[in-house]
């Protein structure tokens, strides 16, 4: 079943990437107090990446940036946006999530991955190609050590030896793969009954694939007993808003072109970027891989993902920054502000209350009028009786 416009949720996707020449220090900082401002202006999640070279995706640990993010915050769900599992002794990866959630009661959700970068698994000593057949040995370990089970088990890169966690996690963990063009992502969430991050939905390519991504996974939650919810398909897109589209334009001259010749070097799909950032402007808005502009177009761009899937559960916006600092965080607030009442429910509330004083609005005169009369008559009657000597 469609899941209609008023359960949508939103939240933000940080790999982080910030432009090279930032102070490093200070950018990292940023993703803690952004999550702070994230969940002042009411965002119901926040992703942070993994990243080991690139100079611009400057977290190695996102476990420790959402653990001091969870004591700064209240409600915002918190998830590793995502874990590289080919990395990780899948037994300390099971082990950290559970003590995350703990940490933060629950607010922890569980996102992996192979890993991006091809210079991080080079530094790993792994080739690219060995990196989604490792992820998928290390979640089948990490899911069994989860459900309490004791492991014994070798593979190339690890062993465990009756391995067994000594906590329970605190809630029930919310995991997730990622998904971008290839079947993988899709076929794992379905075959072990997790959610999906489709990270490339407005790409052109990842958008063509998206009804494919969800039959690949319904496909394999049948045959191994599991049921696919759409509230756990999470969508990532860019965008930047500001009260116009000349003025989001401007705010875009500071690093939009700078994330898309970066993005250049890591990921076949990445377009040509023109040499002008209004035309980059053009291109995004025109092809839909993004918006700068409106909460309007933003707007028509989520409603348009909503028709393309047949719902899904979380739109997420993807963390980089187009923008400074001051200009990014106004973005997110009229979002915040404009976009997101769109789809959580709570708008239409208002407008119906809102729609009903304008169409009582004669009612509404005569009625205050009337009220109105009726108190200066009744004064008058006051003023008329003869005093209480009483």
């Amino acid at each position: 079943m469609a899941l209609t416009s008023g359960g949508l949720k939103f939240g933000v996707f940080v790999p982080p990437q910030n432009r090279v020449g930032v102070n490093p220090n200070l950018a990292i900082r940023r993703s803690v107090e952004l999550i702070e401002h994230l969940d002042r202006f009411g965002y119901d999640e926040a992703w942070v990446g993994e990243h080991h070279s690139g100079g611009a995706e400057l977290i190695a640990s996102p476990e420790l940036v959402l653990a001091c993010a969870a004591e700064r915050t209240r409600s915002i769900r918190l998830g590793t946006g995502v874990v590289s599992l080919p990395y990780h002794h899948p037994f300390q990866v099971a082990e950290r999530f559970v003590l995350l959630d703990h940490l933060t009661r629950g607010r922890v959700m569980f996102g992996m991955g192979p890993g991006q970068l091809p210079t991080d698994a080079w530094m790993h000593g792994l080739e690219a190609t060995q990196l989604r057949p490792r992820m998928e040995q290390s979640l089948a370990v990490i899911l069994r050590l989860l459900r309490g089970e004791t492991v014994t088990e070798s593979a190339e890169w690890y062993t465990l030896r009756d391995a067994v966690l000594q906590l329970a996690p605190f809630s029930d963990l919310s995991l997730s793969v990622v998904g971008t063009v290839s079947p993988a992502g899709p076929k794992l969430a379905g075959r072990h009954g997790l959610g999906l991050l489709s990270l490339a939905a407005t790409d052109p390519a990842g958008n063509d694939m998206l009804p494919r991504h969800w039959d690949i996974m319904n496909e394999e939650a049948d045959r191994h007993g599991h049921h696919i919810d759409r509230r756990e398909w999470r969508l990532m897109g860019p965008m930047h808003i500001a009260e116009s589209e000349r003025e989001a334009r401007d705010n875009c001259r500071y690093g939009l072109r700078w994330q898309y010749e970066y993005l250049r070097h890591i990921t076949p799909s990445a377009i040509d970027v023109p040499n002008d950032s209004d035309d980059l402007a053009d291109l995004l808005n025109r092809t839909g891989r993004g918006v700068i502009g409106t909460p309007e177009m933003a707007v028509a761009q989520i409603r348009r993902l909503i028709e393309r899937t047949g719902g899904f559960g979380t739109f997420l916006l993807q963390g980089i920054d187009f923008a400074d600092w001051e200009a990014t965080l106004r973005s997110y607030r009229l979002i915040a502000e404009e976009v997101i009442p769109h789809f959580d429910g709570q708008l239409q509330p208002v407008e119906t209350s809102y729609r009903l004083i304008l169409d009582r609005a004669e009612q509404n005169r005569s009625a205050t009028a009337a009220a109105r009369e009726a108190a200066a008559q009744s004064w008058e009657a006051e003023r008329k009786r003869p005093k209480d000597l009483g």
